[in-house]
Formats: structure tokens, sequence, C-alpha cells
């Protein structure tokens, strides 16, 4: 994929102004956040999980759909996803009238399969990862339906890239970008629009430990595939990366860093407490690093943090933040004693 330029990607905002929601920023302080990383000048939280379907996914879906033909929009779309893909295809279909027929994962939840068939989806529950993409080219084969692809394209990076650009035109002075990383394209459009305009940002991703493929694929030097994911953060859990992403996220991105679920729960509980912010795993995955293994090297930067989304059941929060919390405590930092 040729890299699209910062021109490219505003008029792509433009064209998705009317259908997405340019997301606010939020700064992030607290007495316990100080404890254990210490002052910063600004730690800033691009709200994301505000966006509509709850996450930035739907701006990668809209912008595909709106670039169908008229033909392909008579015919309709499919998609596959664990979930919040899903919604947003869906999302995105209804407001253009476009038929959308989805593959959800078998681990998708009732929450999220009910908010998929809440914008008018057809969604079809498949066992796992690799029947649900073949679901989905039977789909497309029988039916003439566009696949949209959850995180490979020039559309994708195009409609993600909106996340960096507007982070920068909201806070030109931040240093530092930390972006959670699933199949890599949030952050191939992040990283891409970022670099472009300030170059001297640092842009930081991150992964699950038990999902850390496109870490992989950098060490390979190439995309890799992971036969066995294990994390709670189902939105960063594919099997796979794309050359396209890949090769952006290769270009683009400083350095990739790894976050253990228990660390995620950390950071959610964290985020609940002293940002009110009430978010999935995946979307405290990029809070987990800097408050972890990012700590050090983004002590006395300007850090932007984007929280990615929020599509949970109450009954996952409630387990995961009481886990949050019991990390938070065993972890918990001596308090300091008076002179």
């Amino acid at each position: 994929m040729d890299v699209p330029t910062i021109a490219e990607m505003r008029a792509a905002a433009q064209t998705l102004a009317p259908h997405v929601i340019a997301t606010p920023l939020q700064a992030w302080h607290g007495v316990e956040l100080e404890a254990r990383i210490g002052a910063q000048p600004e730690i800033l939280l691009k709200l994301e999980l505000f966006q509509r379907t709850g996450t930035f996914k739907v701006r990668a879906a809209m912008l595909n759909i709106l670039a169908l033909g008229a033909q392909e929009r008579e015919r309709g779309v499919t998609a596959v996803s664990a979930g919040n893909h899903a919604i947003a295809v869906a999302c995105a279909a209804q407001r253009v009238g476009v038929s959308a027929k989805v593959v959800m994962l078998g681990t998708a939840s009732a929450l999220r399969i009910a908010a998929a068939r809440a914008y008018g989806a057809e969604v079809i529950v498949s066992t796992d990862g690799r029947t649900a993409f073949a679901l989905a080219e039977d789909i497309r084969a029988a039916e003439g339906r566009a696949f949209i692809h959850p995180f490979d394209g020039r559309n994708v990076v195009l409609g993600t890239s909106g996340v960096g650009i507007e982070f920068l035109d909201q806070a030109p002075q931040v240093e530092a970008i930390v972006v959670a990383i699933g199949g890599g394209g949030l952050m191939a459009g992040v990283a891409a629009a970022v670099k472009q305009l300030k170059p001297s940002c640092r842009v930081y991703g991150v992964e699950p430990i038990g999902a850390d493929v496109m870490s992989r694929s950098f060490r390979a030097a190439a995309p890799q595939r992971m036969e066995h994911i294990d994390t709670i953060a189902d939105s960063l859990a594919p099997p796979m990366t794309t050359q396209a992403t890949y090769d952006l996220c290769r270009r683009f991105v400083d350095d990739i860093v790894t976050v253990s679920d228990d660390a995620i729960c950390a950071a959610l509980a964290l985020l609940y407490r002293e940002a009110k912010l009430a978010v999935e795993p995946a979307g405290a995955a990029a809070a987990a690093a800097v408050l972890g293994p990012l700590a050090a090297r983004l002590r006395g930067a300007r850090t932007g943090v984007v929280v990615c989304g929020s599509n949970i059941d109450s009954d996952s929060f409630h387990r995961y933040l009481k886990r949050g919390e019991r990390q938070l405590q065993s972890a918990a930092p001596e308090p300091s004693s008076a002179l």
C-alpha cells in the first residue's frame, strides 16, 4: 500500500464528518496515577469510546461503505468480527441504506450481537475465526456482497488516520502517542498521520502478551500468524497481520510493548476510579502500557493515550474491575513518610 498523504487523510475526514464524532480529549490525573508513575507534564486520553458504536471502528467501516458503487450497495456488505467491527459495519450500512450480513465469532458477547442486530444487520454466529472467514467468503461469493475487512485496506488506514489527525489538531504539544494494536488498522492510520504531521512525536504500540502477533511480525520482519490466542482483550486478538498494515506499522511505529491481562485489568480499574471511564479490556491496553512497560520512557513527556473502545457487558466489566482492583492493591506504592 502506498502511504496516504495528509491531504488524502484530511479529505477522508471531511467525507466522514457527517457520520462520525470528532471525539474529545480528557486530561488524566489523580493521586493513584501520580503515585505509580510520578508527576507527568500531561497525559491526554483520546476518547474513542465515545465514538458512534462505542469504538473507533466505525471510521473505517463508514469510509469503506461510502466508497461502494451503486450496484455494490444494492448487493450489500458482509464482515467478520468478534464484535466491534460487526457493530460498526452494521451501523455504517444502516446510515446509507445498505443491507449487512455479518459473521460473528462464538465468543462474541450477547451485548455485541444484540448491538449489531439493533443496527439492522443479519447476524450469523460462527464457532471460530477460521470458520467465520470461510462463511463470509461463501456469503460474498453467493450473494455478491462486498467484504468489509476489519483492519486491512487503504480505506481502513484513511478512516483511522482521523484519530491521529484529530489528536494533533487538538493537542499539537503532545510528544508521544500510545495506541493498542489488534490487527493493526488503527495503529497504521494513527502512526502514518502522526509521523507525517509531527515526525518528532513518538508512537508506541501495545499488544496483549497472549495476542502479540504484530510484535512477532516485527521480530520476523514479515507478517505472522498465531495458532493460539489467549487474552481477555478479544478486540485485540486477530490471529494474523497483513502485509499492508505490517508495512505501515514497521515504517511509522517507534516500538511495540506487551502487557498482561492482569495489567490490562489494573489499568481498567484505575481508569474507572480516577478518569471515571468504563472501558472494555482493549480500551485499557494503552493505559496499561503507560503504567507499566512505557512508564520510564514516557517520563517527562506530554503523552497521548487512545482509549479505543467500551463495548462490554456489565457482568464482564464487574469481573475485570474486581480483578484489576486486586492487582492495584497488590502493587500499591508505599505511602510516603512525612519529614
